[in-house]
């Protein structure tokens, strides 16, 4: 399996909606499920710092993304435009290979 993972510093004003749209049921996953291979997302709020977020998207290959990602482009851009101004900070942790264990 494959997931990238991302750290978000949302709007404190903008929480409750960045949680609906970046959650495993939000406007991002549901643009994740068009692509084959998708497997879930996981939303994680920092208990000290209750605006830092992270994403854990999981695919089954860094093809199936690779693919979906070029497939969905522009839907992928118009979403990211649509929720930027929610966002304070956003930083790509990486992309992972997720050992069997």
């Amino acid at each position: 399996m494959f997931a990238i993972i991302w750290n978000y510093i949302a709007d404190p004003e903008k929480q409750a909606e960045f949680e609906a749209a970046y959650g495993p049921d939000g406007d991002w996953a549901d643009l994740f499920r068009k692509g084959r291979g998708y497997i879930r997302t996981e939303l994680l709020r920092d208990i000290d710092k209750q605006n830092r977020y992270t994403t854990i998207d999981h695919w089954k290959t860094a093809e199936d993304y690779k693919i979906f990602h070029n497939q969905f482009a522009v839907e992928y851009q118009a979403l990211d435009a649509r929720f930027e101004a929610w966002i304070i900070n956003e930083t790509l942790i990486g992309t992972f290979e997720i050992l069997a264990g």
